[in-house]
């Protein structure tokens, strides 16, 4: 019944009054004014029950008069009455007919009831009635009432005390309730925009309503008391306790958590009070290490106090759960102090409550993904949820470690019973600490204990395994909660991912990566910890249950990590599993290849503390667990195999080695049969084992049948693993020969073949595997390895594939590829093994190989020399096989592979009479293609059709080999290049047949061959050919070679591979000459002859230029041979009459017009037209006329550049030092070059140029200066004496010669090449004085050879060098006048060239060189002055004169002496011959001296001057002393001097300029050797001068008497004035030498100073003077 119904009110009323009336009653006598009012009471109540209408209002409006008389009772402080009256109005309270004044009275009466102690418990009622049905208290006289609960909280009465805590935890909910009620009203209403955030003053609640205001005061109080200050609001407080204002708060957050979320007010006050309060009051718990074990009370703040610190953790857990989103960085905080309360160093009760703590953060996942995204996401935060996952692994490891003191007698007796019974409890046994395992909580769910203990006030003591109990569940709710999450999130978007492509099937799906990160994070970030945690646990478990979860644990999270693709945690978790499941040394050695990249990581976390050795148990005990953990990893390999990726690799050697621990053996088709090995280990296998065995078995069995149901990319790794593990099980079978572990290998035969339907997807890393098996040393690996691959090819060929084989080419080259591949493998066991399998396959499908054919013709012609002959032989049979059976059933394409094959079986070099056979099989397979040509050439041409038309679909050109040629024809083709390679066989007899047989085929089926075809004939197999063989040759070992085997005796000429090969090229460019020789009409006729022609040039040039003299010489010879044969036969008429006559039109067949894209239209004559059309070809002949005329000038300008190259390259000096000697050429060879040239020269005379006569002249130059070898010397030179030149430099002089010729008789322009040919001869001509240099070759006389020694001779150039001058005299007498001569300064050079020999004189290497040397001067001279002066006036030879000034000098004043052998007789005529050049001095040249330069006559007259005089220099050497006197030429030039000093008619001014010039020299050289003998005379003393000085004085004075005479006889006006004074200056130079010692001297002296008295006159006056 609602209070406000009518039958309440009223009854509400009767109640009042009757309570009135009661007081009244009581306080009659003691209280009269109680009384009174209590009737004045009944009054109001009455008149207000009076009005009827609305009397509930009425009752409020009017409380506080209503009240009052209950109010004064209470006054009264008597029980009776007191009760009473708090009944009554609690009534009315309850009527909520209080209003708030009434209530404000209310409360303050209750205050002094409590004041003065009176009805404790009735005023906690009261109160709590007030505050629950109405709202009408507020602000001060709220916090009045909780002040009054608060105070009775502390009384002395523990009833009291407990009521009122009661009351209070009630009245602060009330507070909260009705704040949240308020707001609830207010919803719909706009709120009033929020106070700004920045405003600090905690005070300013203004914007709050009065609930949200009440609550927000009471909050903040509470906070205030909890932190020991005065409280603002809560007026009147005496006295609080701090754990008892914790636990308010805590209620207060936990209840109303929406509160603060949404009040800004509140949320300053969580961040601003709340937390740093919590904090502070941390702080002891942070500073304190335990020192002594006991908990400390609460006087000293500083230790630990576990009330507060277990408060305050659950405070913590309540802020973390609700409010972690607006106290991010707090709670960072507050979960790093968790963390350190997990340390070692805390007391025991701390960690407890703390790992309690912790494991109730670890059932909320979705709170850890919150803090990963928070903390550990965020660059520069603490990594939070890391250091979570790692506190609780180093705290259950820590609990290893540091064994408690009461553990100390449970490490002897485990969990001892009273009767020292073994209990089989769960426990954790690790390094001998024992930690039992209690229930502590229902999986999922945080069960606290010790949080839960609000009434201790001392620390509890923790039972014994508590601590680990809880950390392991926290471990595994943690491991649960995160796995589970994301797997359901992964789930869900998978789902999604399916619906989306179901709906859009052509996009592609993207989830959002935000989410897979924060998985991948949380993964990443606790990986390390769980792992290492887990491990641990595993390793201590002695309960199967608990194993059973830690191995769950650890699959969940690898199968977790393999969905999200995080490869290291996942083989990381694999790992762990794979080590549980093998006996404990086991695990050391075989996972540790796997796991040295993790267990980096994993340290990084915490390091298990391993013990200082490693027990190795040679007796493997495989015990339960380890049999759980194996069943474990099948089961996640089963289940999980999709997710396994790279980690099959670590499931695999496990499960090998548990494999070979059980003694499992592999049987047919790769499954494992139980079955002893010999040399396994001594196995113990407990009887748990055994029971267990042939379960395990069949699960391994099952799992590689499962295969079939992975998906391709699982399947992948799977067989990647595999091989992996059987890459590991070679390595360990390499260099011993014990049984190798063949598990992979079995296993990869299975999985091979259950998955035969999908086959395709796993054949090339299955077989490509066995095939790195089959190469391995160990024989039963290799054998397995073959064993299981030609099983896969025999399965694969027989399988009933859809669709069938025959349909589907591309897969049956799939399954046969493997086989070919094996051809690569070394070992013969298995080559042999490969080759049965071939024949087998020939056997059973040969017929339907069709496009299989190449591939198993390539495994047949896979041989290679190192595989020996008994292989060779068996893939020979099987070549001869095919080519007498299988080549008429083969598609025609494969013919060519059949040619490749043969050729490569005439290429093994183990056995020469296969080699040789294979040449006669190309020769038979040649006339197969001959004998069915027809049917060949239509199969070949429809295929080429169809290829055509794919390449042009793909928009490619077509690519086979020799393409352009027709398909035929590219058949010979391609057996031409093969015979071709064999021609360059390492071995002498099968390139000679090979050769033959190359050259015989062209020949005898040549005529097959379509006119383009020939092009390729010429190009890439005859040319490649000789390229080879020029390779080949060219780098041909040098070292002599001993015998040919057995008693076979080598020629000299063939004793070394160089000299093999140099046949072998003689051979192969004669043959290609002969080739060019017979078919060159057909040749000419191809676009490119005259590019084939320099190619061929080209070959001959290299030849030519080989360091082998057989094979230079040779192409000499080939290069005569196809000169002769360019010019075309002259009577091509006849050449057309013999074709008429036998019924052939001579028309010649013209090259094809190109049509379709760069391919000639092929005619598809018949076979038979063919021949006869290419009958004879032999004879046809171009028509003659213009075009054969230019194009036979462009192939002889070609061969002149072959020839000159070839003499640049064979004449150039070698440019490195001697030692180093390069190939010097042969004097043979040197001739026939130069003996070609003149032959060729009368081709390319009409456009022979000047350069080309420079290269000439190189090349002549080149060749003369070649020495010769010692040991041939006796054979070219004749004996040193003779002189005569050899068969060489006559070829050089004759080439000369005809080019002189032909420039005498050519047009003028061809005149101006006589300076060339000057040029040329001259420098032959120096070779007299300075013979050649061949580079830095030094050479020896030849009389100074040794002929056995290999050294090299000059030759004797002298008579070459004479010979070249006569033919230069000889030249320039008639060329003298062309203007090309004398434009070119020839006369000036031919001096120049001179002056060598002639300045040399004495000292020429031959005599005979000075004096031609002396009569060509003056021959030239004679001819060359006239026309000198004929054109002196265009200066053309105006250098000329200062060279022949030298010239003469050079050689009439020599510096040579001459020999002492001399005879007076040779001495006189050698001196005439300078007198006949001081006389065509005075007939040729002085009396023309208008005609000259000055300076040149200058130059004569200081000459003849010096020549006048004996003296030649004022030193004294002994040289000069020995000098001969030359009276005769002395005189002669003395003469000639004064014969040009005067004239006695000056016709010229010029002639009077020489006289004048002749006298001045003259007097000026009497004078200096007059002064000079004076000085000399008076320094010597006593001593007499040298009868050289004599003489010369004597000279001088008889000339100066001459000269007198002269001067008399001569016209007075003829003598220049300067000369007298020059002559009287003379005297007092004569008088000095009076005083002279010698006679001579003063006789010569008397002569000289008689005709001055004609000088003794009397002075005549200088005006009579004046007038004559």
């Amino acid at each position: 019944m609602s209070t406000s119904s009518p039958e309440a009110v009223k009854k509400l009323l009767e109640n009042m009054q009757t309570d009135l009336r009661s007081l009244s009653m009581e306080c009659k006598k003691k209280f009269p004014p109680v009384k009174e009012a209590a009737e004045s009471g009944i009054v109001k109540i009455k008149t207000i029950a009076a009005r009827k209408t609305d009397i509930l209002a009425a009752l409020k409006e009017n409380s506080s008069e209503v009240v009052q008389p209950f109010l004064m009772g209470c006054g009264t402080k008597e029980p009776k009455i007191t009760q009473l009256c708090l009944a009554a109005i609690q009534r009315l309270m309850s009527h909520e007919v209080v209003s708030e004044a009434a209530a404000g009275n209310i409360i303050n009466m209750l205050w002094q009831l409590m004041e003065n102690g009176l009805e404790e418990l009735k005023l906690l009622q009261t109160v709590l009635v007030l505050l629950t049905t109405n709202t009408v208290v507020h602000d001060e006289v709220l916090s009045k009432a909780i002040v009054l609960c608060f105070r009775l909280h502390f009384t002395k009465d523990n009833i009291t005390n407990n009521t009122a805590a009661a009351t209070v935890r009630q009245v602060v909910t009330v507070v909260f309730e009705r704040m949240v009620a308020e707001d609830e009203r207010f919803k719909g209403i706009a709120e009033q925009p929020p106070p700004v955030q920045g405003n600090t003053n905690r005070r300013s609640v203004s914007t709050l309503r009065p609930s949200a205001k009440d609550a927000y005061m009471l909050f903040q109080d509470l906070c205030q008391l909890v932190n020991a200050d005065a409280p603002y609001w809560l007026v009147g407080m005496t006295e609080m306790t701090r754990t008892f204002g914790l636990e308010l708060l805590e209620s207060v957050l936990n209840d109303f958590p929406a509160v603060f979320l949404q009040h800004q007010e509140f949320s300053f006050l969580l961040k601003e009070r709340v937390c740093p309060l919590v904090i502070k009051l941390f702080s002891p718990n942070i500073k304190f290490r335990q020192g002594s074990g006991a908990a400390a009370p609460p006087a000293p703040v500083e230790k630990p106090y576990f009330p507060i610190c277990m408060r305050l953790l659950r405070v913590v857990s309540v802020l973390i759960k609700h409010f972690y989103s607006l106290l991010v960085t707090e709670c960072e905080i507050f979960l790093s102090l968790l963390v350190k309360f997990l340390d070692g160093e805390k007391p025991q009760w701390l960690r407890a409550v703390a790992v309690e703590s912790v494991h109730r953060l670890c059932v909320q996942p979705h709170l850890l993904c919150s803090f990963c995204q928070s903390y550990d996401m965020k660059q520069h935060s603490t990594k939070v949820f890391r250091d979570i996952v790692n506190a609780l692994g180093s705290f259950i490891q820590s609990l290893f470690i540091v064994p408690n003191a009461g553990n100390a007698a449970a490490v002897s007796a485990p969990a001892g019973g009273g009767g020292g019974t073994l209990t089989t409890q769960a426990a954790f046994e690790y390094r001998g600490t024992w930690i039992p395992l209690m229930t502590v909580s229902i999986q999922g769910s945080a069960k606290a204990t010790y949080l839960e203990m609000l009434d201790k006030v001392e620390p509890p003591s923790i039972p014994e395994g508590y601590a680990m109990s809880v950390a392991f569940s926290a471990l595994l709710d943690l491991v649960r909660g995160i796995t589970s999450m994301i797997e359901r999130e992964l789930t869900t978007e998978e789902e999604a991912a399916a619906e989306f492509r179901e709906t859009h099937p052509e996009q592609e799906w993207k989830p959002e990566p935000g989410a897979h990160l924060v998985w991948e994070e949380m993964v990443n970030a606790s990986w390390c910890g769980l792992l290492a945690a887990l491990s641990l646990l595993l390793d201590a478990s002695t309960d199967e249950a608990a194993t059973e979860n830690i191995l769950k644990a650890e699959m969940t999270m690898a199968s977790l990590c393999g969905r999200l693709g995080l490869v290291t945690p996942r083989d990381a978790f694999i790992t762990a599993i794979c080590k549980a499941s093998l006996p404990p040394h086991y695990a050391l050695t075989v996972l540790s290849s796997n796991t040295s990249n993790l267990s980096s990581k994993a340290c990084a976390v915490f390091t298990p503390h391993a013990p200082s050795f490693v027990q190795i148990v040679l007796v493997l005990g495989l015990t339960a667990k380890n049999i759980q953990c194996m069943r474990t990893l099948l089961n996640l390999a089963h289940c999980h195999g999709t997710v396994l990726g790279t980690s099959w690799q670590l499931v695999l050697a496990t499960l090998q080695h548990l494999v070979w621990i059980l003694g499992l053996k592999p049987a047919v088709g790769g499954a494992l049969k139980p079955g002893r090995a010999v040399e396994g280990p001594s196995t113990v296998l407990t009887t748990a084992v055994m029971t267990d065995l042939p379960v395990i078995s069949n699960i391994l069995s099952r799992l590689f049948e499962s295969s079939q149901y992975l998906d391709d990319v699982s399947l992948h790794h799977l067989i990647n693993a595999l091989c992996s593990l059987s890459l590991e099980a070679m390595e360990m079978a390499y260099g011993n020969n014990k049984e190798p572990s063949l598990f992979a290998v079995a296993k990869l035969l299975e999985t091979g073949l259950v998955n035969m339907d999908r086959i395709e997807i796993l054949w090339r890393p299955l077989t490509g595997h066995l095939l790195e098996v089959c190469q391995h040393p160990n024989s039963r690996m290799r054998e397995w390895g073959a064993e299981a691959l030609t099983a896969l090819i025999k399965a694969g060929l027989s399988y009933k594939h859809n669709p069938p084989l025959a349909q589907n080419q591309r897969l049956q080259l799939l399954l046969l590829n493997p086989l070919k591949e094996l051809s690569n493998v070394l070992h013969a066991d298995i080559r042999q093994k490969q080759l049965e399998c071939v024949l087998q396959i020939l056997q059973s499908q040969g017929d339907s190989l069709g496009p299989a054919w190449p591939l198993v013709l390539g495994v047949i012609g896979a041989i290679r020399n190192d595989q020996g002959e008994s292989l060779i032989r068996t893939a020979f049979q099987c070549l001869q096989l095919v080519v007498t059976d299988f080549l008429p059933t083969m598609p025609c394409t494969c013919l060519q592979i059949v040619v490749d094959v043969a050729g490569s079986f005439g290429l093994q070099n183990q056995e020469l009479n296969i080699s040789l056979t294979s040449i006669g099989l190309l020769w038979n397979i040649s006339d197969y293609f001959f004998q069915r040509g027809e049917a060949i050439t239509q199969e070949l041409e429809r295929e080429e059709e169809a290829l055509q038309k794919q390449a042009l679909e793909k928009g490619e050109t077509l690519n086979r080999p020799f393409h352009p040629a027709p398909p035929f024809d590219c058949l010979w083709l391609c057996l031409y290049a093969k015979l071709g390679e064999l021609c360059v066989d390492p071995r002498p007899a099968v390139r000679k047949s090979a050769g033959q047989t190359l050259f015989s085929t062209i020949a005898a089926h040549g005529t097959l061959l379509q006119q383009p075809t020939w092009h390729i004939v010429v190009w890439k197999v005859l040319f490649q050919l000789l390229d080879c063989v020029r390779t080949s040759s060219t780098t041909a070992d040098k070292e002599k070679i001993e015998s040919g085997g057995g008693n076979i005796l080598i020629h000299h000429s063939r004793d070394t591979a160089e000299k093999q090969w140099a046949e072998t090229w003689v051979l192969t460019l004669a043959g290609v000459a002969r080739i060019f020789n017979t078919r060159r009409y057909l040749l000419q006729q191809l676009g490119d002859f005259f590019e084939a022609w320099e190619v061929l040039l080209n070959h001959i040039q290299s030849a030519a230029l080989s360091k082998n003299n057989e094979v230079s010489l040779a192409a000499l010879k080939s290069f005569q041979e196809i000169l002769q044969i360019v010019t075309p036969v002259k009577d091509s008429d006849k050449a057309g009459d013999a074709l008429a006559a036998m019924g052939v039109p001579p028309v010649l067949i013209d090259p094809l017009s190109a049509s379709g894209p760069g391919r000639p239209l092929v005619r598809s004559d018949s076979l038979v037209e063919r021949l006869t059309r290419y009958n004879g070809a032999e004879l046809q002949a171009p028509p003659p006329g213009e075009e054969s005329a230019l194009e036979d000038s462009t192939l002889w300008w070609s061969a002149w550049n072959t020839w000159y190259r070839a003499g640049t390259e064979s004449t150039r000096p070698p440019s490195g030092p001697a030692e180093k000697l390069a190939f010097i050429p042969s004097q043979p060879f040197l001739t026939a070059l130069i003996q070609i040239f003149p032959a060729l020269y009368q081709h390319i005379k009409a456009n022979f140029s000047m350069d080309d006569l420079k290269k000439l002249g190189v090349i002549l130059h080149g060749a003369v200066s070649v020495p010769i070898s010692s040991d041939a010397s006796p054979f070219i030179l004749p004996s040193y004496t003779e002189a005569t030149l050899t068969s060489l430099q006559e070829a050089v002089l004759t080439a000369l010669d005809v080019l002189q010729k032909a420039i005498c008789v050519g047009p003028e322009n061809l005149q101006v090449m006589y300076p060339a040919i000057f040029e040329q001869l001259l420098l032959f001509v120096e070779f007299s004085c300075k013979p050649p240099q061949y580079g830095r070759v030094e050479t020896k006389h030849v009389a100074n050879a040794k002929y056995n020694q290999a050294e090299w001779v000059a030759l004797n150039y002298v008579p070459f060098a004479e010979r070249s001058l006569e033919v230069v005299v000889d030249l320039y007498h008639k060329t003298a006048c062309h203007k090309a001569v004398i434009n070119e300064k020839v006369l000036q050079n031919i001096i120049k060239t001179l002056r060598m020999p002639l300045g040399l004189k004495y000292a020429c290497p031959s005599e005979s060189t000075w004096k031609l040397a002396v009569s060509s001067l003056l021959k030239v001279l004679s001819i060359g002055l006239p026309v000198a002066r004929q054109h002196a006036s265009s200066g053309k030879f105006d250098t000329m004169w200062p060279e022949l000034a030298n010239a003469f000098e050079d050689f009439l004043f020599t510096k040579s002496s001459p020999p002492d052998n001399l005879s007076i007789q040779e001495f006189q005529q050698n001196e005439s011959i300078d007198v006949e050049v001081v006389q065509l001095i005075s007939t040729e040249i002085l009396p023309f001296a208008n005609f000259i330069p000055k300076d040149f006559v200058g130059q004569i007259m200081a000459m003849l001057n010096k020549g006048s005089i004996h003296s030649q220099a004022p030193s004294f050497t002994e040289a000069e002393i020995d000098v001969r006197m030359r009276e005769e030429f002395s005189k002669v030039c003395f003469e000639t001097l004064l014969q040009f000093s005067f004239s006695n008619k000056v016709s010229t001014p010029q002639e009077g300029y020489i006289s004048r010039m002749a006298l001045s020299v003259l007097l000026k050289r009497a004078q200096d050797v007059l002064r000079r003998y004076v000085e000399d005379e008076r320094l010597s003393g006593r001593c007499p001068l040298p009868r050289q000085q004599v003489t010369e004085i004597i000279f001088v004075l008889k000339a100066i008497s001459t000269l007198m005479d002269s001067l008399k006889k001569t016209l007075p006006e003829n003598v220049d004035g300067n000369t007298w004074a020059q002559v009287i200056a003379l005297y007092p130079a004569l008088v000095e030498c009076i005083t002279c010692s010698s006679s001579e001297v003063s006789a010569a002296l008397k002569e000289a100073l008689g005709p001055f008295k004609d000088f003794m006159q009397p002075p005549i006056s200088k005006v009579q003077n004046g007038e004559s």
